[in-house]
């Protein structure tokens, strides 16, 4: 029976299978993915449709793929479904927080193990109770080149743990203007004395379709800044740089190449 779902190409990012690579990075901003294709030898555009913007070439003679996924969980969890259909099996979100641990800095890297659920659209795909949790070979990836691109100084240094994914930007940076303003701040409260490094909005997405897909999902995040420390007027750096975020998913995306070879 034909449906909408039925042409040629996938019906959100608009890619053909040959288009796709088996490694793909995932931004969240599609201005973003022609400055990590940069990074690609031979990337050209493959496809653009609504905040998909998607471009592919290749590292160390493999195919890889950059898909933007635009805010948030749903339109995450759309563009990975459509580029596992396309065969891709290995993801890296590649994307920016807002620290809550008073440990991170603005321009630290964050190595995501697992995400607290704190978003709507890992429901539809995780029971209750189940972890978002990390792929442990990108995982692993991902935490050698973080550890190989950092130093000790703050706001360069790296971490790996737990994530805090959430549907509401404004539900974090500004809680008192919601009518549930006091149970966000208990919860976020809670984040933080469980050692909960950064939030961000769709590493739950992410993970829980990898999962349910049986394909490999990791992500590294930049700080722009730590909310905490803002708080109470702790010493923080602000940047908007994600270089040193591209260049680890890039380096990751070669080890598992690397690694991937030799199984």
């Amino acid at each position: 029976m034909a449906t909408i779902m039925n042409g040629e190409r996938q019906f959100h990012i608009k890619t053909l299978p040959e288009e796709v690579g088996r490694y793909v990075i995932l931004p969240g901003d599609p201005g973003r993915v022609p400055k990590i294709a940069d990074y690609l030898d031979g990337a050209v555009q493959v496809a653009h449709n609504r905040e998909y913007n998607v471009y592919t070439g290749s590292l160390l003679g493999e195919k890889v793929t950059v898909c933007s996924t635009g805010i948030g969980g749903p339109s995450a969890a759309i563009a990975v479904e459509e580029l596992v259909k396309c065969g891709a099996d290995t993801f890296i979100r590649i994307g920016t927080s807002g620290g809550i641990d008073l440990d991170v800095l603005g321009g630290d890297l964050i190595v995501a193990s697992a995400a607290v659920r704190s978003e709507g659209t890992s429901h539809e795909y995780l029971p209750e109770g189940y972890p978002a949790a990390a792929n442990f070979e990108v995982l692993s990836a991902l935490a050698e080149s973080a550890a190989e691109l950092s130093d000790e100084n703050p706001g360069n240094r790296y971490h790996v743990g737990v994530v805090h994914s959430k549907d509401s930007f404004y539900g974090e940076v500004e809680p008192d203007g919601s009518s549930v303003s006091d149970k966000i701040k208990t919860n976020w409260d809670s984040y933080l004395k469980c050692g909960c490094l950064t939030s961000e909005m769709e590493c739950a997405a992410i993970f829980s379709v990898g999962i349910v897909r049986k394909v490999r999902c990791g992500a590294v995040l930049t700080a722009l800044w730590n909310a905490e420390r803002s708080k109470r007027g702790y010493p923080d750096f602000i940047t908007d740089d994600t270089t040193r975020g591209i260049k680890c998913a890039v380096s990751a995306i070669k080890l598992l190449i690397k690694r991937d070879r030799v199984k």
